[in-house]
């Protein structure tokens, strides 16, 4: 019991740290002072795909499963965190939250941090949330539009164009993987120069994934969600659009998820070795879902190094760092696992 309330304490540590530093900084032109987000909008003007979008103001969990989880998203956008030692690499970050929240403050945030003291520029995308009234494939114009983007301003944040991967957890690695997989599709019909580069990501990291919306996985809330769209199953159920295209993909799951079954990464992993993609699989004993970084000590814990040493042998995360540097103002915290599913707002 000690163990969770304190969990729960470092939890709204990382929260009330990390949303007092991105709210202090909107930068649109590729400047920040050292340490503050660079705030990019990913459209400019009104997002494609039509939808009335959510009413009032855009709203932070501050309790239960949702602590620092966003919503009522309106304002799409990524949040660019400099490294204070660059490497020229880049990840896109993607929460989970099944397509009515995005776990910003317990998976996006700390995952942040853990890249920044390895010299990796981390990106928190902000995506429209099917929940919130927009049609079901806002996330997936957003995403795309995102990994453009961060080609364009690669030059002035200093990224390598060509080493720039994503991760997404939970519903937020259905939509990795439809980026990495459906990459080469037109979502939306292009609004800038940017949209003529590639949104297909270098590499990805698939975590505790929501997969597949065929039978028998169609249990989830990202399904429920994206089924507003009549070909949802087809559209988005990754394993079907897997091809020797697809990225070097990493995934980790516990065998014991409540909430996305094993089989979605089992059946991932099979397409990925049918196609011929580099790929590599982590299935963890105990672990629920949900798990963030994973709790220290803990078996799921072990996939940031795995992670971490695997992107390496593809050449996109640079050396190790020879000493970490501390964001100061933030603590070393984890969030806590869903270990059932009886609170189907735990997310997914």
């Amino acid at each position: 019991m000690q163990r969770k309330t304190n969990a729960g304490r470092w939890l709204a540590g990382w929260v009330l740290a990390f949303f007092c530093l991105a709210g202090s900084a909107q930068a649109q032109d590729g400047t920040a002072d050292a340490g503050k987000p660079v705030t990019y909008d990913l459209w400019p003007g009104t997002p494609p795909g039509g939808g009335s979008g959510p009413q009032g103001a855009e709203s932070i969990g501050r309790t239960g499963t949702g602590i620092g989880a966003v919503s009522n998203v309106s304002r799409p956008r990524i949040e660019v965190y400099r490294p204070a030692q660059p490497n020229g690499s880049a990840v896109l970050l993607i929460g989970g939250g099944g397509y009515f929240r995005i776990g910003i403050g317990h998976e996006v945030m700390p995952t942040a941090q853990w890249l920044q003291a390895l010299g990796v520029t981390p990106v928190a995308l902000y995506y429209r949330l099917p929940a919130d009234h927009w049609p079901a494939v806002a996330p997936f114009q957003d995403a795309q539009r995102a990994m453009r983007l961060l080609r364009a301003h690669a030059g002035e944040l200093g990224i390598d164009a060509q080493r720039i991967g994503v991760i997404g957890f939970s519903a937020g690695g259905n939509l990795a993987g439809i980026l990495e997989t459906r990459f080469g599709d037109a979502f939306y019909p292009a609004a800038d120069a940017s949209d003529a580069l590639s949104a297909r990501p270098d590499f990805a990291g698939l975590i505790y994934p929501v997969i597949s919306l065929q039978k028998p996985y169609d249990t989830t809330r990202s399904f429920r969600e994206l089924s507003t769209q009549a070909d949802a199953v087809q559209a988005y159920s990754v394993e079907l659009h897997v091809s020797h295209d697809t990225p070097p993909t990493f995934l980790a799951q516990a065998e014991d998820d409540p909430i996305a079954n094993i089989g979605n990464s089992l059946v991932m992993f099979d397409a990925l070795h049918r196609n011929g993609v580099d790929s590599e699989l982590h299935v963890f004993e105990k672990g629920g879902h949900g798990w963030g970084l994973g709790t220290p000590g803990s078996l799921v814990a072990q996939w940031p190094r795995l992670f971490a040493n695997w992107a390496r042998s593809h050449g996109f995360l640079g050396a190790p760092p020879t000493q970490l540097t501390p964001i100061p103002g933030i603590r070393h915290a984890t969030g806590k696992a869903a270990n059932n599913d009886g609170d189907e707002d735990s997310g997914d």
